[in-house]
C-alpha cells in the first residue's frame, strides 16, 4: 500500500472527500435543491421531448451553439462577451484553475463555498482567505491588500455568500474591479433568489467573469452551470473543456426549461416568500441572519448545540446542514428554505430538538 501511495498527489491524500450525506430523509433540507418539481403536465412535455434524441451519437456542436445564445438573450449578455458550459459550476471553477498559471493565488472572503478552497487545493494552487467581518460583509480593504499583496490573483465572489446568504454591495464589487491585477469571477449560483447581477459590467469589465448554474432553481439534477466572459479568457476555457462535458439530454432539457421559464420565476419567488416566512420564526428562537439566497443561517442561543440539534432533527426525519465547524460559524447551521409544508415540519422538529 505504501508503494501505491506514492503515486497520489500529497494534497489529495491530505484532503477528505466531499461528503454527501446517504439515505432519504423526510424532509431534506441541507443542499439548497429547489423543493419543487416540474408540474406534471410540463414533466410529460419535457419527457416528450426527449424522446427523439439521438443518443447513440455524441451531441451535435451547433446544439451547444444554439444553447449559449439563448442563455445570451435571455441574461442580457452585451454583445462581444462570450459563454462557457459545464457540467455544474464547479466544474467551470475547476477548468478556470487548469487554465490559470501555476503562480496565480485564489483569493475569496472567508467563510464561503467550500469548492473555491477544495478546487484549489487539490490543483495545488495557494489558496488566501480573507476573513468577512462581524456581520458577514466584506472586507474590501483586507481583500484589495491580499489582491495587491498576492499579484497575480484570482478572487472568487459568490453573490450572494453561501453559507451566509449575504448579498455584498454592489459599490463595493466595483471598487475590487478597480484592482487592474486582480480577475474576479462573481458566482451568481442564488440569482433567482436574490435578483441581483453584475452581468452588466462584463462588457466594460474584461477582468470580470460571471458564473451561473441552473441548480438552485430546480434542475440541480441537471448539473449544468456556464461562465461568461471576454473571449480572451473562453477561448482559453475552451481548451481545457473536456469534449461533450454537456451530454444531450441536459442540453435538451436546458433548451425545454428556458421555454419555461416563467414557471421556474414562480417557483423562486414562492421560495422567496417562504423564505421571509421562515426568517420569522426562527428569528423567535435564534439567531438568524437576512439572506438573499434560498437558504438561512441560523444560530441556536446555546451555539454549543448545533451538533446535538443536527442529530436531533435528522433523528427525526429533517436534514440540514450543520457548518459550526467552519471558522468563523460556530454553532451555526444552514437550512434550505422548502414549501411551505417542509418549513413547518422543520420547525416543529426544532422546537422539540431546542
Amino acid at each position: 500500500m505504501a508503494k501505491l501511495e506514492r503515486y497520489i498527489a500529497d494534497q489529495v491524500r491530505a484532503r477528505a472527500a466531499y461528503h454527501v450525506p446517504a439515505g432519504e430523509p423526510r424532509v431534506k433540507l441541507d443542499a439548497m435543491e429547489s423543493p419543487y418539481s416540474l408540474p406534471i403536465e410540463v414533466r410529460d412535455r419535457w419527457l416528450h421531448a426527449l424522446r427523439d434524441l439521438a443518443i447513440n451519437r455524441y451531441p451535435a456542436v451547433d446544439h451547444y451553439q444554439r444553447l449559449k445564445k439563448r442563455l445570451a438573450a435571455e441574461s442580457g449578455l452585451a454583445p462581444g462577451c462570450e459563454i462557457v458550459l459545464g457540467n455544474g459550476s464547479d466544474e467551470i471553477l475547476q477548468n478556470l484553475l487548469l487554465a490559470m498559471s501555476p503562480d496565480v493565488t485564489v483569493v475569496a472572503p472567508t467563510p464561503t463555498f467550500v469548492m473555491y478552497e477544495q478546487i484549489a487545493s487539490l490543483l495545488g494552487r495557494r489558496f488566501v482567505g480573507v476573513p468577512l467581518k462581524d456581520d458577514f460583509g466584506l472586507d474590501v480593504r483586507a481583500l484589495k491588500d491580499a489582491l495587491t499583496r498576492h499579484a497575480p490573483a484570482l478572487l472568487f465572489l459568490a453573490y450572494p455568500n453561501n453559507p451566509t446568504g449575504i448579498l455584498y454591495q454592489r459599490a463595493e464589487i466595483e471598487e475590487l474591479l478597480a484592482i487592474e491585477d486582480a480577475l474576479i469571477v462573481v458566482d451568481e449560483a442564488y440569482y433567482p433568489f436574490a435578483q441581483a447581477t453584475v452581468i452588466d459590467k462584463l462588457a466594460t469589465h474584461p477582468q470580470l467573469m460571471v458564473l451561473r448554474t441552473l441548480s438552485k432553481q430546480g434542475l440541480a439534477g441537471m448539473r449544468f452551470g456556464w461562465l461568461a466572459a471576454d473571449p480572451v479568457w473562453t477561448h482559453e476555457l475552451e481548451k481545457v473543456r473536456l469534449p461533450y462535458n454537456i451530454n444531450s439530454v441536459t442540453v435538451a432539457t436546458i433548451g425545454f426549461a428556458l421555454d419555461y421559464a416563467d414557471v421556474f420565476a414562480d417557483q423562486a419567488r414562492r421560495i422567496r416568500d417562504e423564505r421571509a416566512k421562515l426568517f420569522g420564526a426562527l428569528a423567535a428562537i435564534a439567531t438568524v441572519w437576512p439572506s438573499e439566497a434560498n437558504f438561512l443561517l441560523f444560530r441556536p442561543h446555546k451555539a454549543h448545540e448545533a451538533g446535538r440539534i443536527h442529530r436531533e432533527l435528522e433523528a427525526r426525519g429533517v436534514l440540514i446542514k450543520n457548518v459550526s465547524h467552519h471558522p468563523g460559524l460556530t454553532g451555526c447551521l444552514r437550512v434550505t428554505v422548502g414549501t411551505p409544508d417542509e418549513n413547518q415540519v422543520f420547525l416543529a422538529a426544532l422546537a422539540q430538538a431546542l
